[in-house]
Parts: structure tokens; sequence; C-alpha cells
């Protein structure tokens, strides 16, 4: 049993032989001195007790170290001592075992006293090991759910569903394998309605497709990382198809879409009534951009296009039919009574959204700052609106639209017959564009006749 000695200065005064053996944790030249517990003087009674610093500075003779020395105390007290020696032994020892494990004390602790502390039998798996692994085994059903709220929600709803028709009607000529052609369509069905939380989010729209919007309900938050999160999963749906062109494809009509998406944000935001011309191309990343992917990963997906070096190109009627599809609808926003039952009277001019109509509005008459501060003010009063919608009236904007329309539908036809070259499956797509023919809309126009009279 190693002896320890407080002082080797002191004992050397008295004639005894410093004699001094250090654990395997403490070196020679450590500058503190540690003191066996053992030979600690002990306390007799309240009498012998050093009182207010007395004598503090007088060290103990040899003869009481001796004495106190470890093997030197009374009977009584020496299992006392044994069993502090023998437990400074275990900890300068440096190794000590928990429930079966041996472990090595890191020499800075070693011959310290430790709080004993309960581990874990495999603090490896309290960690998560699966997670450490990189293992996704516990995404639930009901997690997958939670995210999938907003977007869950809105699916649920009904739309116009004019790309699945679309999709079909150019199935015609393309003849996709049905496997593949579920797999676009569900592409397509996902990034529309995805699309639609973000866009009214960012319109701070109160109702689609005649509901509240998903963002009244989920909140903001939540409603964007569904959205988001559903783009990524139609990414994932893709890759079934195990086509690096699809991949590509998909990439560039999303970066169109937001393109588009960004001028139309900051023309509202920043009151910037665009060019028709930058209001056409906008149209074209926005709107087209969705019907392109369609058709592009059709296109990618088929065997006969790919076979066929003389293919026709599908790309300037799919244009023509997002252009067409938008600006109809900037004209039902300010015109329809069944949009108005599906988002609200006139709910582009609430947003402050320079529409096709109301481009033309701003440029037939540059020196009235009517419109402009309607827009600025983005109004909920229908009066104010119906106001504006009769101004527009007046001033030729919805007769201008309702040209362009016309000329849309015509010049897709001509594509139509172009695309088709005698194959006699192009009934489909006539079929999509005699829905959108603006003249199944004309007689719609409430906002305008209630407040036609005022600006008359």
């Amino acid at each position: 049993m190693t002896n320890f000695t407080p002082d080797e200065t002191y004992l050397e005064s008295v004639g005894e032989e410093p004699h001094v053996s250090f654990p395997n944790a403490l070196t020679p030249s450590s500058s503190a001195h540690i003191v066996d517990p053992a030979t600690i003087p002990l306390r007799t009674s309240s009498t012998k007790a050093v009182a207010n610093g007395d004598a503090a500075s007088s060290p103990p003779s040899a003869e009481i170290w001796k004495h106190r020395s470890l093997g030197h105390g009374s009977e009584d007290r020496r299992p006392l001592y044994r069993s502090a020696a023998d437990e400074r032994s275990w900890l300068s020892s440096g190794r000590h075992s928990v429930q079966g494990r041996t472990s090595q004390t890191p020499p800075s602790v070693a011959g310290t006293v430790l709080p004993s502390q309960s581990l874990p039998n495999d603090p490896h798996q309290s960690l998560g090991a699966e997670l450490i692994n990189g293992h996704s085994a516990s995404w639930s059903t009901e997690k997958e759910n939670i995210l999938r709220g907003p977007y869950d929600y809105l699916e649920s709803v009904p739309g116009k569903d004019i790309r699945s028709q679309l999709i079909a009607a150019f199935n015609a000529w393309l003849r996709v394998p049905a496997p593949a052609l579920a797999i676009i369509t569900k592409v397509v069905g996902m990034l529309h309605t995805a699309s639609l939380l973000i866009d009214d989010v960012e319109d701070n729209s109160v109702l689609r497709r005649g509901v509240p919007v998903a963002h009244s309900i989920f909140g903001t938050a939540q409603t964007i990382n569904s959205a988001n999160y559903m783009y990524f999963c139609a990414l994932q749906e893709l890759f079934k198809l195990d086509n690096a062109e699809v991949i590509r494809i998909y990439t560039e009509e999303l970066v169109n879409l937001h393109r588009g998406q960004g001028m139309d944000l900051f023309w509202r935001d920043t009151l910037t009534c665009p060019s028709e011309d930058d209001y056409l191309e906008m149209v074209g990343n926005k709107t087209g951009g969705l019907f392109r992917l369609a058709i592009k990963l059709m296109c990618a997906a088929s065997p006969s296009q790919a076979s066929d070096k003389d293919a026709p190109d599908y790309i300037p009627l799919v244009n023509t039919i997002g252009l067409l599809f938008q600006i109809l609808d900037d004209y039902r926003n300010l015109s329809s009574t069944v949009y108005t039952a599906n988002k609200g009277l006139c709910e582009d001019l609430t947003e402050g959204k320079f529409s096709f109509p109301v481009i033309h509005a701003m440029r037939a008459d540059p020196s009235s700052l009517v419109l402009i501060n309607i827009l600025r003010q983005k109004t909920d009063d229908e009066d104010v609106k119906r106001y504006a919608v009769a101004y527009m009236e007046r001033v030729g904007s919805f007769a201008y639209t309702r040209r362009v329309l016309r000329g849309l539908t015509k010049k897709a036809l001509t594509l139509v017959e172009e695309v088709d070259n005698g194959r006699g499956n192009g009934d489909g797509v006539k079929n999509i564009l005699e829905a959108l023919r603006v003249e199944k809309e004309r007689s719609s126009v409430p906002a305008a006749s209630t407040a036609a009279g005022a600006v008359a």
C-alpha cells in the first residue's frame, strides 16, 4: 500500500526519510501535494479543536504524523482507513469497470472521486442509431399526411382539369405507353396544385375553387412548405421513367415558371405597367410553362416521337394554347359570374394585378390616373371595383381582349391542322379550343353593367 506524506521538507527537518509513491496518473513534477484522507488528524473533542486560527501555522510533530499515517491508527479506525486507501488505489489505477465494461479513466481525473452516473446499456441506440445511419424507416403515414395537408385539401376540390384533358388530347398523336402517361399526368397535376397553393399565398387570395384558400386554414408557413414538398415529390415520380431527359425538362420548365411568376409579382408590387410584349412573355413562362412541361415529357416518353426524325413540333401549338388560356382567365376574372362565385368579385383588382385588359386600359388613356390609383389601393370595395370594370369597358379594353382571344383561337386551330398532317387525331385538341371560345363568356359581364351608367 502506498503512503503519502503531506510535506517532504517538514519530514526532512525532523529527521525522517521522505518516501512518496505516485499513482500512475501523477508525476513527481506535480506542484500540488496530495493528502491522504487517512492522515488528517482526528478531532477528539470540541475542547481540543483549534479555535480562531490559533496554532494554524504550527506543524504537527513527526510523531503525530507517524501515528496518523496508514497502518498506525487505532484498531477501531483501521477499517475506515483501509477503505479510503482502497478507494484511492482503485481510482489512481486509472481503470475501472462500469456494468461489465472496462474503461480508462482520463489522467486528469485519476485520483478524483466523481459522482456515479448510470449509463445506458447502448448509448449508440439511445442517440437514434437509425437516424445517424441515414435510415428513415420512422417516417410514418401520419407524418406524411401532416406535410401533405394543405395540398390534399386543395386537391380534394375539383378544378377545371384542363391539363389532364390536354395530355389526353395530345396523346392521340404521341401514343405514350400507359404506365409512363400515368406518371406524367400525375406529375403535372401535382405541380399545378402545388403552384396554386403558392399563388394564393403570394396573391393574398381569399377563395380558390369556391372554398377558403389553404393558407387561411393551415397557415402560410405550413402551406408554403407543403407546396415546396410536393414539387420534390413530383420530381421523385419522374425518376420512375428512368429517362435523364425528363429531369432536364422538369428543371427547365420550373425555372421558366418561376421567372414568369417573379415578373408578375414585380409589376404588381412596384405598380409598374408592363408592355403587352412583356406581358405575353411572362404568360409564356408562367402559364405556358406547365403546358409545355406536360407535352415535352410526353414527347420524351413517346416511342414514335423518338424514332421519327420528321416528327412534328408541338411546342408552338402548346404555347398558343397557354396564351389563350391565361388571357381568357384574365377576362373571366373581371367579367364572369362563375369566376366571381369561385374567387370573389374582380379579384385581380384587389390584388393590384396588371392583367391583359388592365394593361390595355392603362395604355389606351395614359393621361388618366383613375385605374392606376384603384390598383394602388388594392381595394375590397365592390363599388370601386365595379367602377373600374365600367371604365375598362368604356375605353374598349374588353372588346380588344375578345379580339385577341379570337385571333389566338384561330391560330391554334391552324397549328392543329399542321401537326396533325392528315392523321385525323386532332379532334381532342379542337374540343378543348372550342370550350375556350370567348363567345361563351360574352353574356356574363355583370360587374360592368352595374356601373356602366356611372361613366357613360
